[in-house]
């Protein structure tokens, strides 16, 4: 059984392009959604997949109709296929009932994986080379050394209370006893 699944992102689109040509290639039902591809929620695409059988093969009008990434994509297609069940993107030629088909997804599977190793190493390099100029990520401290010597006095003073402390500096009392004990100690 072939089962249809259509999506158009806004309200304002139309599902009908997308329905006839699922339904002129065979489909015996087709489901939808009027969501963004975005959303992780989409009630049609759920039960298209739940209406699946081994041997059923689910049919897209294209392929960002049903995956919100390449990764998302690939994820639900080896899902179908866990299943025994097959994949068809009738604008782009995919079927995996061919070994042609399964060759072409699974060369975008390798470009999908390779992209996300580059992306890590990218990343490792950007993070490396700011350390070695002396930049260091996260966030920044929320009191400098003034501050923290003034809450350690302000703190050691029965008149002033943590709140008044604490509204002066501009932070919460659990950033004030992060730096400064309730003694006046230092702790960072």
């Amino acid at each position: 059984m072939d089962i249809g699944y259509a999506r158009v992102s806004t309200g304002e689109q139309n599902l009908d392009l997308q329905k006839d040509a699922l339904e002129e290639d065979g489909c015996d039902r087709v489901f939808s959604d009027q969501v963004s591809g975005a959303k992780s929620e989409r009630p049609g695409l759920e039960e298209a997949m739940s209406h699946l059988r081994e041997g059923d093969c689910l049919v897209v009008w294209k392929l960002d109709r049903l995956g919100r990434s390449l990764k998302d994509l690939i994820e639900k297609v080896e899902d179908l296929g866990d299943r025994g069940c097959e994949f068809r993107s009738l604008q782009e030629g995919i079927d995996t009932t061919t070994s042609a088909g399964k060759l072409v997804f699974h060369i975008f599977g390798a470009l999908a994986e390779f992209e996300r190793d580059l992306i890590r190493e990218r990343t490792k390099a950007g993070l490396r080379a700011a350390r070695e100029r002396g930049k260091t990520g996260g966030r920044p401290p929320a009191l400098g050394e003034g501050d923290i010597k003034l809450a350690q006095r302000l703190i050691q003073d029965p008149d002033v209370p943590v709140e008044t402390i604490c509204e002066r500096l501009g932070i919460s009392s659990a950033t004030l006893y992060r730096y400064v004990g309730p003694d006046g100690s230092r702790r960072k």
